[in-house]
């Protein structure tokens, strides 16, 4: 057995007794079942979405892609569906993902009983990231009658989340339209009722200054960002300014209402994250009510991990660092 195959027996094993793992043979259940980056081998992600396996390939040969192919289809016959996607690939197509088997991926997935729509070929993520799982649940959980502004959504799933929990009315901002359309498919699925969701296309900081004039509040707003990006209105660079965004949204919370700030920055250290939010909250007027794990298939368990990130990412488990926080307004 190879090293690589060490690797993903171990992988395999420490997760063949979660639930996501055993509703994926059923078709309906996703998971990371490799991690590499902190389970051996850092140029190669395996997930699985439903009988659909994708591998992700962050290096340059195919070698290891193909390694893993087959020692995964031989332990999961059950899967109908490969994708391969090449991170560093020039050819657009090869970064989306090209079938290596099969040719009908799968559409949706279920997770803590909420469905969400696929496009697993849409871009060169799979249009779905496992490692929010836990805060959707906590959405589910606690939006019941919320306003919910859902900011730089992507294809909207933790939106969708809050829909499902019984949000009262969910706002879902992003640059590009045909990710947005990704929520509304994810609605349709559950029924949910669509006119209590809005999409809107557009610039993060248009939208922001757009809403401040408007004077809306709203009890819930999610702030997921890239780790860097520039447009014409203004940039995001989580690194050197990673509490700048969550100020310039604060007065959109209602007082008492919370604001969810992700910071997947992968330099930028916990503690030093933690720091910058401590400031923020001297004021009195912000708090610091919870953080957020993110899931065991993400991580690596104790018996699976290998490497570790290159910044520390205590307190919290990984270095996509999730924190929510609740806001006090100004009497």
């Amino acid at each position: 057995m190879s090293t690589l195959e060490k690797y993903l027996e171990k992988a395999l094993e420490a997760r063949s007794m979660m639930q996501d793992f055993q509703s994926a043979s059923q078709d309906f259940g996703s998971l990371r079942l490799y991690s590499g980056f902190y389970e051996g081998y850092p140029d190669l992600v395996v997930d699985i979405y439903g009988k659909t396996l994708v591998l992700f390939n962050y290096g340059e040969s195919r070698v290891v892609l193909d390694a893993a192919q087959s020692y995964v289809l031989e332990k999961l016959p059950w899967v109908n569906c490969v994708i391969h996607k090449t991170r560093s690939a020039r050819d657009p197509v090869q970064r989306s993902g090209v079938l290596a088997i099969g040719d009908s991926p799968t559409e949706k997935i279920q997770e803590h009983g909420v469905w969400y729509a696929l496009d697993l070929q849409m871009q060169q993520d799979a249009s779905f990231y496992f490692d929010t799982r836990i805060l959707r649940k906590w959405l589910l959980e606690n939006a019941h009658d919320w306003k919910v502004l859902n900011t730089f959504a992507y294809t909207g799933s933790l939106g969708v989340a809050a829909l499902a929990g019984g949000a009262a009315y969910v706002m879902q901002t992003d640059l590009k339209r045909n990710f947005l359309e990704q929520a509304r498919r994810s609605a349709m699925l559950n029924r949910l009722d669509l006119g209590k969701m809005k999409l809107k296309a557009n610039d993060f900081f248009s939208i922001v200054g757009q809403l401040k004039r408007k004077g809306e509040l709203f009890d819930c707003l999610i702030i997921d960002p890239p780790f860097f990006s520039s447009t014409k209105k203004g940039s995001v660079d989580l690194v050197n300014e990673s509490t700048r965004l969550i100020n310039k949204v604060r007065p959109l919370v209602a007082d008492g209402g919370y604001l969810v700030a992700i910071n997947n920055a992968l330099f930028l250290s916990g503690a030093e994250y933690m720091r910058s939010l401590e400031e923020l909250c001297k004021d009195g007027y912000l708090s610091i009510e919870t953080t957020i794990p993110i899931p065991p298939d993400i991580t690596g368990f104790s018996s699976t991990i290998v490497g570790l990130p290159p910044t520390d990412p205590a307190p919290f488990n990984h270095p996509t660092k999730i924190a929510i926080l609740r806001v006090r307004r100004k009497k």
